[in-house]
């Protein structure tokens, strides 16, 4: 489908639905509505979709929960002692992984801390971290607290990559090429897979290639990556990973975020912020003084698991497990083509930021005049994106649950936005 040539017609988006291959999963997906119509839901790059089987599984938990009380972290079908195990082959599918690189736990900002406090290991000449310069916030102040922390200032200690003046984008050759400029100095590279606001995918494997060859260690961010685009983090040599499950991943609201810790850094001294959930399980409850931790990226955790919001993961890793990642970009790819193309009738006012050989299901679209206004008349006929200041819609339709004809309703609802602004009609608009 990537290489289609797309037509603007109903009939040409139906016919491209029917020959989906991940049509079914659509069933597998509440779709919203409003008034008895389901919405045109293109927002999965900030909440994805619940999955229907979600709710068998929380109920079976909740009955574990009901029936055995404490008990059931021991006994039962399937004891809570070990549930974080069974998301693990979906997470090591969708990231790229040995299952024992992967844990799910905490929320995706308190697990950067957590790796942050083993893999960033400064020096007094190789203390500076690496970053994208307004890359999410969150990342940020990690960055920079971590770095006050060890008594570093980030003014002279956190190194940003910009775009080149005029350019909202940043090239990957600017990263390598920083990194070379600071290869002395750097302990650390830390940056997201695919930029929050713009929608642009960074060439990880050259990225990571050019840290092994200068002994830097790299981190991601890869909330807006993981679920989205084909990752190879074990092949590729990555040293540790975060990343949230609500986008992409489908886990719901504040879902158990995960992590990932390579392979060659398993049973190493690295150090770490330890917990009682990541020491070593036969002798967890032993409660004795020395941290043993568990092998692999589970020596890692620090609480007792949600096993509420595990059961949510294991019923939206499902899909993942069952249909391959680079299937699922296949129609990503021919999504976002097709969407490209439909917005293309509006290029005067509308741009697409997002690089065409560099994105996942996300464009981030600049609207240079009444940019909230088309966004809120987009809400009012039921297309689901997301508005980020100043100017900025975020639609992202995603391979699993939205269509074709979804896409080319975008470009009807925008032909009669754009026509009623035409001919001023207030009316209209304020509908």
């Amino acid at each position: 489908m990537a290489t289609l040539r797309f037509e603007n017609t109903a009939a040409f988006a139906r016919s491209l639905d029917q020959k989906d291959f991940l049509r079914p999963w659509r069933e597998a997906f509440f779709i919203p509505q409003k008034d008895g119509v389901e919405l045109t839901y293109l927002c999965g790059n900030s909440l994805g979709l619940q999955p229907k089987r979600a709710a068998a599984l929380l109920e079976k938990e909740r009955q574990a929960w009901q029936n055995l009380g404490v008990e059931g972290w021991f006994e039962g079908e399937e004891p809570w002692l070990a549930h974080h195990a069974f998301c693990k082959d979906g997470l090591a599918a969708v990231s790229g992984a040995l299952p024992s690189e992967v844990c799910p736990m905490n929320s995706l900002t308190v697990n950067m801390h957590l790796l942050l406090a083993s893999f960033y290991q400064p020096s007094a000449t190789k203390f500076k971290i690496l970053t994208i310069a307004a890359d999410f916030p969150s990342d940020q102040y990690a960055l920079e607290t971590h770095l006050v922390s060890r008594g570093f200032d980030p003014a002279q200690a956190l190194v940003e990559v910009h775009p080149r003046a005029g350019e909202m984008l940043i090239r990957n050759e600017d990263i390598i090429e920083k990194i070379l400029e600071h290869a002395d100095s750097l302990a650390l590279v830390w940056l997201s897979g695919v930029h929050y606001y713009t929608g642009q995918l960074y060439d990880i494997a050259a990225i990571a290639l050019k840290c092994a060859e200068l002994g830097v260690r790299i981190g991601l961010d890869l909330a807006h990556a993981v679920g989205n685009v084909p990752l190879e983090l074990h092949h590729w040599g990555i040293d540790c990973a975060v990343w949230c499950s609500y986008k992409y991943l489908n886990s719901g609201p504040g879902g158990v975020a995960g992590v990932f810790v390579h392979q060659k850094h398993h049973g190493s001294n690295l150090p770490r912020l330890a917990g009682w959930w990541g020491y070593d399980q036969p002798t967890r409850f032993e409660m004795t003084k020395g941290f043993v931790p568990m092998p692999g990226a589970d020596g890692w955790q620090i609480s007792t698991p949600n096993v509420l919001s595990l059961a949510v993961q294991r019923a939206a890793l499902e899909p993942f497990e069952a249909v391959t990642m680079i299937e699922i970009r296949q129609k990503s790819v021919a999504l976002t083509g097709f969407l490209a193309f439909i917005l293309a009738d509006f290029e005067e006012n509308i741009k697409i930021i997002t690089p065409k050989n560099e994105r996942g299901c996300q464009l981030s679209l600049l609207v240079e005049n009444g940019g909230k206004a088309c966004f809120d008349y987009l809400v009012a006929n039921g297309i689901v994106g997301d508005w980020r200041e100043p100017n900025c819609i975020r639609l992202a339709p995603a391979p699993l649950y939205n269509t074709f004809f979804e896409v080319w309703r975008v470009g009807q609802v925008l032909g009669q936005y754009t026509w009623a602004c035409n001919n001023k009609l207030e009316t209209l608009l304020a509908e």
